[in-house]
């Protein structure tokens, strides 16, 4: 969590650490991804649970929400969020390839783990009934799309004229499946979507 939090704040010098760092996917998975994962999305029910959710449409009210609801709907959000970044990655590998370069599933799957922990980390805020939650995704997601922008030439190494259209097309990608993801999980929050 704290590699999130320097990424967002000094990111060419987190991004070189990472790179000088060649951890495997199961290294960053069980030391950085899994964990970030779980204590977001705990912070975020946490914070639902003690500060109540708004409801309703024309006038909301602030709500507790049941513990099972709470459940399904992180339950969702994990899912999502496991399929958008170990699918992702092959999805990425196979548009790297299009761009006539070979990348590994290794520099793949780092790229984009690293590059959406500020959307995870968003999701703290998520737990605030104050906070919009589409507020939360934009502003991680524009996070996450700043941070893919310097990934990609750091980590992947394409070469310097793919290295525009690799980032737009794969960009344009990652908004649509987080930006679906994130749907579907307000969905099951709202109740409207049983999962």
């Amino acid at each position: 969590m704290i590699k999130a939090l320097m990424l967002v704040f000094s990111a060419s010098k987190t991004w070189e650490s990472i790179k000088t760092d060649q951890r495997s996917v199961a290294q960053i998975s069980t030391t950085f991804f899994l964990p970030l994962l779980a204590v977001t999305s705990l912070a975020e029910a946490f914070g639902m649970l003690r500060l109540g959710m708004e409801h309703g449409t024309l006038t909301t009210t602030l709500v507790k929400p049941p513990v099972e609801l709470l459940l399904r709907y992180e339950l969702v959000q994990v899912g999502l969020s496991l399929a958008i970044v170990y699918l992702g990655s092959i999805a990425l590998q196979k548009i790297g390839a299009s761009f006539h370069r070979r990348h590994s599933y290794q520099e793949c799957f780092t790229t984009l783990a690293y590059s959406l922990s500020p959307l995870y980390l968003m999701r703290v805020l998520d737990g605030v009934p104050a906070i919009d939650t589409w507020a939360c995704f934009g502003i991680g997601i524009f996070l996450a799309l700043s941070l893919l922008y310097r990934g990609i030439p750091f980590i992947m190494r394409p070469d310097p004229s793919n290295a525009l259209g690799l980032f737009v097309f794969c960009s344009f990608l990652l908004l649509m499946a987080t930006g679906l993801a994130h749907w579907v999980a307000t969905l099951v929050l709202a109740e409207r979507l049983l999962a």
